[in-house]
């Protein structure tokens, strides 16, 4: 999606969106975008950096007054108040100015999802808001802290961004229900699917695998170049939970490579009470096993408990999508 079509979206939405900052993971993927296949993972994130460098000129291109939209006069924008921004840079050459007054949250929320090395250094220099895949309370602290340390030292404030890690919730009114309700689900997986999944992350075939036997040491080095983070992090449970091939499907199946929990409502706010009050999480990113009666078990049991905690807001307190996450609307950097 164009950065114009971004800013309109912002501006029709009444600044209620985030940009999802991808750097695509398959040849597939780069095929559609005029490349013969994925660049190298490290290049994959130099290119990434000047493009959201381009992208936020553009929206800064306009300062916030430039709108003028005068029906009397004609006059739809101050031009002294649009700029071109004159970018020549190692990938992109863009002259600007954009072609639409710049977004009501100044950027949309930008949102990214990396754990290597260089997605934790893109992070730091560029997201609002971080998806990431810890499974134990010890990794996300760790993680977190990294992180906002990280964010210190590019510049700027730990509360400039927050980290929200995944978790997918298998709820029942008991344990005994909600362990049942897992083991369904994972009845309902195809293996040759999900076998297919896993060589399409570690780049080797596994399509022949005993599904009842652990899982072969396959080199993280040979993982596409697009989810070598995924890779380790799916290997590393296999390995640290001693899964067989078909468990480590059913858990693939149920959190995407992120958290499953398997409990009660109240269970499941005390574990994400406990996250977030020992430095783990400023939120979740909550990954419903089966829509929508997953999600609708998190809305009417899960979040009325952490309301009477005090944890989670009983209305909105702003407009935007920026100011529900409580982030500050986005400085003008050209201006």
């Amino acid at each position: 999606m164009s950065s114009p079509a971004f800013a309109t979206l912002d501006h029709m939405s009444k600044g209620r969106i985030g940009w999802n900052i991808v750097t695509t993971a398959g040849d597939a993927a780069a095929r559609n975008f005029g490349r013969d296949g994925q660049a190298l993972h490290s290049d994959r994130y130099a290119r990434a950096d000047e493009f959201v460098e381009v992208v936020t000129k553009l929206w800064d291109s306009w300062d916030d007054g430039a709108c003028v939209a005068d029906k009397h006069t004609g006059v739809f924008a101050d031009p002294d108040l649009v700029r071109p921004i004159d970018h020549e840079g190692t990938y992109f050459r863009v002259a600007g100015p954009l072609t639409v007054p710049r977004p009501p949250q100044g950027y949309p929320v930008l949102v990214q999802a990396g754990s290597s090395v260089e997605g934790r250094a893109f992070a730091a220099k560029w997201a609002e808001a971080v998806y990431t895949a810890q499974r134990t309370l010890g990794e996300s602290q760790q993680f977190y802290a990294a992180l906002k340390q990280q964010v210190v030292d590019a510049g700027r404030r730990p509360g400039d961004i927050v980290i929200l890690p995944g978790v997918a919730p298998f709820l029942g009114s008991t344990e005994e229900e909600a362990r049942r309700r897992e083991q369904e689900f994972g009845e309902l997986i195809v293996p040759p699917y999900g076998l297919g999944q896993l060589s399409n992350v570690f780049g080797v075939d596994l399509s022949g695998l005993d599904l009842d036997a652990p899982l072969p040491d396959v080199p993280i080095e040979d993982a596409n170049e697009g989810q070598r983070s995924r890779a380790t992090l799916i290997a590393t449970i296999a390995r640290r939970d001693k899964l067989t091939v078909r468990e480590l499907l059913v858990r693939l199946a149920g959190g995407r490579g992120h958290r499953t929990f398997t409990g009660t409502p109240e269970q499941l706010a005390d574990d994400l009470e406990l996250w977030f009050r020992d430095g783990g999480a400023d939120g979740f990113n909550i990954l419903p096993p089966a829509l929508p009666q997953d999600l609708e078990l998190i809305v009417e049991h899960v979040l009325p408990i952490l309301r009477s905690r005090g944890l989670l807001r009983h209305e909105y307190a702003g407009e935007t999508l920026r100011a529900h996450y409580g982030l500050a609307r986005s400085a003008n950097q050209l201006w």
